[in-house]
């Protein structure tokens, strides 16, 4: 299963992120758990520098973007 963590304060990109990675995740019928962090102090634990941000199985994976649904199939595999 893999876990995906969307950082970020809420802000329309972020929860863009969230609903594009769901989707990615779903149409590539891979198992998940989603989290949105958002809690400045634990952002910042991921030494990312702007959100929002993608996290996958502990990597961070996407920063300061919101990729295509393509893309992000590409990075969840």
């Amino acid at each position: 299963m893999k876990k995906l963590q969307i950082l970020g304060s809420g802000c329309p990109s972020c929860n863009r992120l969230a609903e594009l990675t769901k989707q990615a995740a779903t149409e590539m019928n891979v198992e998940f758990e989603m989290e949105k962090v958002t809690q400045i102090d634990r952002i910042l634990s991921f030494d990312v520098s702007s959100t929002p941000a993608l996290v996958v199985d502990g990597e961070v994976r996407v920063v300061g973007r919101v990729p295509s649904v393509a893309e992000l199939k590409q990075i969840i595999q």
